[in-house]
């Protein structure tokens, strides 16, 4: 029997430590049975025959450009079964200027709100805030978070404006301070899945750094999107 095969494409905007963030996943990838290969850009998406070979791609690209094949590629292979899963910046704040890939993944980051101005440090903590990811009554179900409570994090909380033909698995909700100009609390998609075609993808947005990816309950998560989205687990 075949291996089954992950793709691991990573880069972008090193904030997020493409490469620390994505080696604490291949052990987990490679104990599940997968033959791992890993690429340092998204030139492989326009490979259609690596791509039509490819059972799963873990992507962690934060802002960066992509061709028009390139997306393409992407998309044509996980409507043809290929799964599609990530965190964090790496997948819904990937190729900014893609209508095409904001189309494919349904949801892109627009904000992480930060503390009060005036406790500001000019430091990436400027935008950690302690919240809560609540997982919803579908969540409770699915095989990606089923078994998995409510959790608290202190880090960015993404705010993400998405479409309708998600399935959300777990919420964030961002309050309206009074530093802040929206008029009233907004709830965000914290953990997604996506049909497209016959693939999958899994959405999660906690993951600013290899801490949060620690965090048992995101790692958990993580780890089973990656099983959950791979081609022969597709099949239901």
């Amino acid at each position: 029997m075949r291996r089954r095969r992950a793709l691991v494409v990573r880069g972008g905007w090193e904030g997020h430590e493409p490469v620390k963030a994505t080696e604490l996943f291949l052990p987990f990838l490679r104990d599940s049975g997968f033959a791992v290969r890993v690429e340092e850009s998204t030139e492989v998406y326009a490979d259609a025959a690596r791509m039509a070979g490819t059972d799963l791609v873990v992507q962690c690209v934060t802002m960066s450009q992509i061709t028009s094949a390139q997306v393409e590629g992407l998309s044509s292979a996980v409507a043809a079964g290929t799964g599609l899963t990530g965190w964090h910046g790496g997948i819904v704040d990937s190729f900014r200027a893609s209508a095409e890939y904001l189309h494919l993944v349904g949801g892109q980051f627009a904000a992480h709100p930060g503390k009060e101005p005036c406790a500001r440090r000019g430091e990436a903590a400027d935008n950690f805030l302690p919240h809560t990811v609540r997982v919803t009554e579908a969540g409770r179900e699915h095989p990606v978070t089923a078994g998995i409570e409510d959790f608290e994090l202190e880090t960015e909380q993404y705010w993400v404006l998405h479409d309708g033909l998600i399935e959300v698995l777990a919420t964030t909700t961002h309050p309206a301070r009074p530093w802040q100009p929206w008029p009233g609390p907004v709830t965000s998609p914290a953990v997604w899945t996506r049909r497209w075609g016959t693939g999958r993808i899994v959405v999660t947005t906690p993951g600013h750094d290899v801490d949060v990816l620690e965090n048992r309950q995101v790692r958990t998560i993580v780890e089973r999107g990656m099983l959950w989205a791979a081609r022969t687990a597709s099949v239901s």
